[in-house]
């Protein structure tokens, strides 16, 4: 009889124990990151009266005869389902979707303690610290290398106040751009002036390429595509029929713009010995009869002759040469202008005081395949030792698939001129030889599509934001944002095996394994969401019907008890 009264005493603090936890379940339906609980039921050792036997002969086994002592709360179990994420308006709160934990240190990183509440902050030095003052563990970003290399031991995220980025000079300058190789462009330059000598010079007066005439452009932006013997003839009025035919290896009349001055030149001493042939500012072919002691000119242009046949374009452009040129004063003729397709793109670069300085990069048309380039930069800024040093030239060439070939020159050497380290190395990056992943030359408008370079100038830190992999990216006044750090995570084998310890506080046990620190969103662990915390994966409305069922089986024990009271007095009683 006694066993019934003590199994419901059982009984009853089974379910006090129950209520305990239940209660505290409930009492966390608000607490960020919480895990609710539940109490384990066991029925504690039988009391046997008789033992099972086996079949013998014509008779049966029998089951054996145990009566049970009560139930105990053997253990409680914490469940880690997913707390739902809740939006915040603070950018240094995260919460974790998925396995994992933050891992916080209350002495400078000599003991971990874990948690899954995010509500982080930065106190006055700096330290990105919890509700509890415990400092978040992770990975800082290197000085020297400007990473942040989360292969290396955690330690506490500091940031310091007031921080300042130094200017980054600019090391490297990549150019991702379409050069138009079509017959129809809408961005040219008038082809380059040629002296009465034969001298090319570009419009600052240096030496340049004239330019091969096959593929210059007329004034609509149209190709001539001279193809090998086509051109004119010219009849300057003495009846003598000269030949111009294009060739484009340079074994013709002409293959470039100043290799048909210089032929026209030397024809035109025959009938005026002193007229004069050049190509002007203009990209005109300009006949100049005004110097005395020459001869009375009448031009006329023919397409075809022998040895030269038609082209259209080109035709019409030098046709504008025709007609009477008297050797006289300011007597003057003009064909229409030659042009080159062009194309350019600037950006600003900096030096190692964060100064800008604007390079641009000039793209001009000489060839079927090759184009000229020009690269320069303000004074009194330098890229060249010689003059003019601040500019350099050098040429790019495409494959026959508009895909790169080679480019010249690989990079340039820039001083400022204003204090700042002489002789910094910029690269240039049009793209990988043989490939498409830099400049181009397709029949499409000449575009750049992509220009950027690594430099900087210096700036204070104004804002900090947390991405998914849990790195807090810092925004500077310079435009410029780069990881100043991580926060690491914790994974553990058996997360019901961590101790909390209140505050939102887990501590490692033996039987959690050992933390597998990392970054979020690897190895298994949840990526992190800033600007959200997760909140308590308490459901209440199964807390309160938990609630409903201990106070039913509190009352049952307590009702097993009073039953039992009753037959030991109607025992008793036998007696009286």
């Amino acid at each position: 009889m006694l066993k019934s009264l003590y199994a419901g005493i059982s009984g009853l603090q089974s379910h006090q124990v129950a209520m305990d936890v239940e209660s505290n379940n409930i009492a966390n339906v608000n607490t960020t990151g919480f895990k609710y609980s539940r109490a384990n039921f066991s029925d504690l050792l039988a009391q046997t009266n008789a033992i099972a036997t086996a079949p013998q002969g014509q008779l049966g086994g029998k089951n054996p005869v145990q009566v049970g002592l009560g139930s105990t709360a053997s253990s409680t179990t914490r469940i880690f389902s997913q707390g739902s994420l809740q939006n915040s308006d603070k950018n240094t709160d995260v919460a974790i979707q998925g396995d994992g934990f933050f891992i916080i240190s209350p002495d400078g990183g000599n003991t971990y303690k874990y948690t899954r509440a995010g509500d982080f902050k930065f106190d006055a030095a700096g330290n990105f610290v919890d509700n509890n003052g415990f400092v978040a563990q992770g990975w800082l970003r290197d000085p020297v290398t400007g990473k942040v290399d989360s292969t290396a031991p955690i330690q506490d995220i500091n940031i310091p106040p007031g921080l300042t980025t130094p200017a980054q000079p600019t090391t490297e300058v990549v150019l991702k751009a379409n050069l138009n190789s079509g017959p129809l462009v809408e961005s040219f330059s008038r082809a380059y002036p040629v002296d009465a000598n034969g001298n090319t010079t570009d419009y600052d007066g240096n030496i340049a390429n004239s330019g091969d005439v096959g593929f210059m452009f007329n004034s609509n932006g149209e190709a001539f595509s001279l193809q090998s013997g086509q051109g004119v003839t010219i009849d300057y009025g003495d009846g003598t029929v000269y030949t111009y035919a294009y060739q484009p290896d340079g074994t013709g009349d002409f293959q470039t713009l100043a290799e048909l001055r210089n032929k026209m030149q030397g024809d035109l001493q025959n009938v005026s010995p002193t007229a004069t042939v050049v190509v002007d500012e203009q990209g005109k072919i300009k006949i100049d009869n005004s110097a005395a002691g020459g001869a009375d000119l009448n031009i006329s242009i023919e397409p075809i002759t022998a040895g030269v046949t038609e082209n259209t374009r080109f035709l019409t452009t030098m046709s504008a040469l025709e007609g009477s040129l008297p050797n006289t004063t300011g007597a003057t003729a003009f064909s229409q202008d030659f042009n080159a397709a062009t194309h350019s793109s600037s950006i600003d670069i900096f030096d190692s005081l964060g100064t800008k300085h604007t390079l641009r990069t000039e793209f001009r048309k000489v060839s079927a395949s090759k184009w000229d380039t020009k690269i320069t930069v303000p004074e009194p800024a330098t890229i060249s030792t010689v003059a003019p040093t601040n500019q350099v030239t050098g040429s790019i060439t495409f494959n026959t698939d508009g895909s790169l070939s080679t480019y010249d020159p690989p990079s340039v050497s820039f001083t400022g001129n204003n204090g700042s380290a002489p002789n910094q190395t910029v690269n240039l990056s049009l793209g990988t030889p043989n490939s498409f992943d830099g400049m181009t030359s397709f029949d499409s408008r000449s575009a750049t599509s992509g220009i950027s370079q690594d430099g900087y100038t210096g700036g204070d830190l104004v804002g900090i934001r947390i991405d998914q992999s849990g790195t807090l990216v810092g925004s500077f006044s310079n435009g410029r944002s780069f990881g100043l750090a991580q926060i690491g995570m914790a994974k553990f084998t058996n997360n019901e095996g961590l101790s909390a310890e209140g505050g939102n506080v887990y501590n490692q046990t033996a039987n959690s394994g050992d933390p597998i620190i990392g970054t979020a969103a690897t190895a298994g662990r949840g990526f992190i969401q800033s600007s959200a915390l997760e909140a308590s994966n308490v459901d209440l409305s199964r807390a309160l019907t938990q609630l409903i069922v201990i106070q039913r089986g509190y009352q049952a024990n307590g009702k097993t008890i009073t039953t039992s009271d009753q037959l030991l007095e109607t025992l008793i009683g036998l007696k009286r």
